[in-house]
């Protein structure tokens, strides 16, 4: 099995000629932030601290397009006066940086503070409105991640299965599940609209900074969405289920001129599809993990779920 690409002390120097970010290159001794797809490492230079993320070496054709348009989205929503980081180009022009034996895509340092589920409403509301008002067509559709449901014949084997297993959380979650499986009528309804989104407006991705600011980050998964669904869940994600938060958001984002309106319980249906494949994948991930560690990762993942269930009642106490 092929080892999987790292990036080491000599790669430098060589971050820093490819996309001409200055002299006296160093590198992190590694990852300085990990998801559940990708790390992120820091160099620094004599211009500064970069953001530095490898790409795939056996990054599929589609999710290699995907990748460069929700760069051009970062860079137009950027442009439109959202706070994100600055997309760097190689000297050539190019998004990505191939370095021989691995290949990497740069972008400026921005210092986030960790997810925060209390950021001040009004911030909020106002970032997301500015976002929906860019001014960018992208190439990436639609994607059944963020609408189609899991379905109660998959769900039902793969707990049964988590159960043979021994899953330490296959109890806990039944309940959380169940009520997935009966939100899952809020999906396969017509969108209101449709537009590029960020469609991944998670605590991860939306970040307090050092100087007090808000910063949107990662926009690989940006495509066409409902704008008011992707504000739906923000609502659900930020609110902790208080009305008061929840219209707060709303109240901000209206005011700074967003166009989306969430008013009927089928708006929530992107978050509501989001968080049942999430909860599959870290589901599916534990079953194939080959060590503790993997394991308790995953299991650290299904459990966001478990903590914080989504039901009916909670959303229609947003609307």
């Amino acid at each position: 099995m092929p080892a999987t690409p790292t990036l080491r002390p000599s790669h430098a120097d060589q971050i820093a000629a490819a996309f001409a970010l200055g002299a006296a290159a160093r590198l992190s001794d590694g990852p300085v932030a990990r998801g559940q797809v990708g790390s992120i490492w820091r160099l620094d230079t004599d211009r500064g601290p970069w953001a530095v993320k490898l790409v795939e070496d056996d990054i599929a054709a589609s999710d290699l397009a995907e990748l460069i348009d929700g760069a051009a989205f970062q860079v137009a929503a950027q442009r439109d006066g959202v706070p994100a980081p600055l997309v760097v180009r190689t000297r050539e022009g190019e998004l990505i940086g191939d370095l021989g034996d691995v290949r990497v895509t740069v972008q400026s340092w921005v210092d986030l503070l960790q997810p925060d589920l209390a950021l001040d409403p009004a911030a909020l509301g106002g970032v997301v409105a500015t976002l929906h008002r860019v001014d960018h067509a992208g190439s990436t559709g639609r994607d059944p991640w963020y609408e189609a449901p899991v379905g109660e014949r998959r769900w039902a084997e793969l707990m049964g299965t988590l159960r043979d297993r021994k899953a330490p959380f296959a109890d806990e979650l039944e309940r959380p599940v169940s009520e997935l499986v009966a939100l899952e009528d809020l999906l396969g309804h017509p969108p209101k609209t449709l537009r590029t989104c960020h469609r991944d407006l998670w605590a991860d991705n939306v970040r307090g900074t050092s100087d007090g600011s808000l910063c949107v980050i990662d926009f690989d998964n940006s495509g066409l969405a409902d704008p008011a669904q992707e504000l739906a869940l923000v609502l659900l994600e930020y609110s902790d289920r208080d009305p008061t938060r929840a219209a707060a958001i709303k109240r901000a984002y209206a005011d700074a001129g967003g166009p989306a309106r969430v008013d009927r319980i089928v708006d929530f249906a992107m978050p509501v599809a989001q968080l049942a494949h999430i909860c599959e994948e870290g589901c599916r991930r534990w079953l194939a993990a080959t060590d503790d560690a993997e394991r308790a990762s995953n299991e650290a993942w299904v459990r966001e779920i478990i903590d914080r269930p989504v039901t009916r009642t909670s959303i229609e106490a947003l609307l």
